[in-house]
């Protein structure tokens, strides 16, 4: 049964916490955080948005960039940090005024279970459509997103059509990677790809990508991807960050730059500088998403932080 989104935070301890390995706490969106903990390092999701908002592995410094403590952020805006879901459009290519990156980031989730085990922490979160949902966007569907955390971070992303009438999405995860300064860092395994400029899609991706991407001389771009196998390089923070994908078609390198970031608070003077972002995601020009009444997608992201030098 799912836990209703308002269960408080003792409730949901009772029936789906474990002492140092998943707790639950309030926060000031009135919405619960869960944390989730192991020897391999620990995370935290909110369930408003079922966005990850933390993510440490032991003995390492944070992976995700977070501009601002969680809580002091407006409840019931878009978070800035961390990673959101962006579900069942990405960017603006919802309907005209729609929020931005759609509909999943700005809902509360409930709990549909967790389990742990020596080598695993997990939680996992669903949104069904709902009178509300429709007044966005006019389909049934249920989401459900796994975040697991073990020798990696893993997010598993299930999209169902629930309705009699076929449906397309465009969706994407959004992680805000941690980095010592943009300038310094490189994403690798984009060798041969087609790509594009993400601020000018229509100039179409018929151009081909040749050696590593450094966000600082390139700007943002989206590479069409068939191997789903990246690395970012940050000599800055000695760390390598390497990504595995499943169930996306492009790969989106971005950071606002100084001009952009100005326009939105949460960065505060000179955050942009101090993330990459590194996004497995399916957005226009490419094919969208098409789900037939009853069929599923996954998308699959994991991610994992190896220290310069480590025999990992």
């Amino acid at each position: 049964m799912k836990a209703p989104v308002n269960a408080d935070c003792a409730d949901l301890n009772r029936r789906f916490g474990a002492p140092e390995r998943i707790v639950f706490r309030p926060s000031k969106h009135g919405v619960p955080i869960v944390v989730l903990a192991n020897k391999y390092g620990t995370a935290e999701v909110a369930l408003f948005g079922a966005q990850t908002i933390s993510y440490r592995p032991t003995g390492n410094q944070p992976v995700l960039y977070m501009p601002h403590p969680y809580d002091d952020t407006p409840a019931g805006q878009e978070i800035h940090g961390g990673i959101p879901v962006c579900w069942p459009w990405f960017a603006r290519n919802g309907a005209p005024g729609s929020k931005i990156h759609g509909l999943a980031r700005y809902s509360a989730w409930s709990v549909l279970g967790t389990e742990y085990s020596e080598d695993l922490t997990e939680i996992r979160l669903g949104l069904a459509s709902s009178d509300e949902t429709r007044k966005l966007w006019p389909h049934d569907f249920d989401l459900e997103l796994t975040v697991s955390v073990s020798m990696k971070l893993t997010l598993c992303l299930t999209s169902k059509n629930t309705g009699d009438a076929p449906f397309t999405v465009t969706e994407g995860f959004h992680p805000y990677l941690l980095v010592r300064e943009r300038a310094g860092v490189s994403v690798r395994g984009v060798d041969g790809c087609a790509f594009m400029d993400f601020n000018e899609p229509e100039k179409g991706a018929e151009r081909i990508w040749t050696g590593d991407y450094t966000p600082i001389t390139d700007g943002s771009k989206v590479f069409m991807v068939d191997k789903h196998e990246h690395v970012m390089l940050d000599p800055g923070l000695k760390r390598a960050i390497a990504m595995v994908s499943r169930g996306n078609g492009q790969l989106i390198v971005w950071n606002p730059g100084p001009d952009s970031a100005e326009r939105v608070e949460d960065f505060g003077e000179n955050g942009w500088n101090r993330f990459v972002c590194v996004e497995p995601a399916t957005i226009p020009p490419g094919k969208p998403i098409e789900l037939a009444p009853g069929e599923e997608h996954k998308l699959v992201m994991a991610i994992q932080s190896v220290p310069e030098g480590s025999q990992s």
